[in-house]
């Protein structure tokens, strides 16, 4: 078993950790939930396999999959929405030739997006590894992105 697991299933067992704590461990641990760890896990703690999948695909704050380098995030709730947020996201999708919720190939990129980021006032609003960017247009989030490739 990976070491880094060991203090995840000893406050499992100790401490009274719930299933989700311990989903939110490896995650923070590993940055998402790696299959043979969670199979490792599941043995461990004596709880179905398929309990910690359901849980990890109930609750989108998991994920299954590694994120790229670099993970930017566009916000799509009412207010990025109202102000262009869809056309700032088609621009990011064409820019990385990515659709939202997938990663590059070569796992430098992951585009997701959110139905709320809480800071409205910028909207529309994108993120690049938790970095705001405010008040994006089509112009300005295909600079961030040419940036974004020069380093």
């Amino acid at each position: 078993m990976d070491e880094r697991l060991n203090p995840i299933v000893e406050k499992f067992n100790t401490q009274g950790v719930t299933v989700i704590g311990v989903l939110q461990d490896i995650h923070e641990v590993f940055g998402y939930l790696p299959e043979d760890e969670l199979r490792e896990v599941s043995h461990e703690i004596d709880v179905p396999l398929s309990t910690l999948y359901g849980l990890a695909t109930f609750y989108s704050s998991f994920r299954l999959e590694p994120i790229g380098k670099k993970h930017i995030c566009a916000c799509v709730g009412t207010a990025c929405h109202v102000k262009g947020a869809p056309f700032v996201v088609e621009t990011i999708e064409r820019e990385l030739g990515l659709e939202a919720g997938q990663t590059s190939s070569d796992g430098e990129y992951t585009l997701d997006t959110v139905n709320c980021l809480g800071a409205c006032a910028l909207a529309p609003l994108v993120t690049v590894n938790e970095e705001y960017y405010g008040k994006m247009d089509q112009k300005k989030v295909k600079k961030i992105i040419e940036d974004l490739k020069k380093e």
